[in-house]
């Protein structure tokens, strides 16, 4: 396969388009990540009368359960797809009396 000859003109065209479009795109990820920035240095608004976040977070019932420090064996069961087996006491085995004989 032979290669076509190029215009050196033509070559350096190709050159600058690439550069452009690669500056192009490194300026809009710049600006877009300015806008994000900004975005999040902003202060949240409190609206007058509303409740207070940092409050509410800290409220509760006087309960406190520690659901982490519990094992979870049975991830299915939890789920609700399988019913629990470690919970449920085997039921136990009571053999039909047996008549004596007469």
């Amino acid at each position: 396969m032979k290669s076509l000859p190029t215009d050196p003109q033509s070559s350096m065209q190709r050159v600058r388009v690439g550069l452009t479009g690669l500056a192009t795109v490194l300026l809009l990820i710049g600006v877009a990540s300015a806008i994000f920035t900004s975005a999040d240095n902003e202060e949240p608004v409190v609206a007058e009368g509303a409740s207070k976040p940092d409050v509410v977070a800290n409220m509760t019932d006087g309960v406190v359960t520690n659901t982490a420090a519990a094992p979870k064996d049975e991830p299915i069961a939890e789920l609700g797809i399988a019913p629990r087996t470690a919970e449920t006491p085997a039921p136990e085995i009571t053999p039909y009396p047996i008549p004596e004989p007469k």
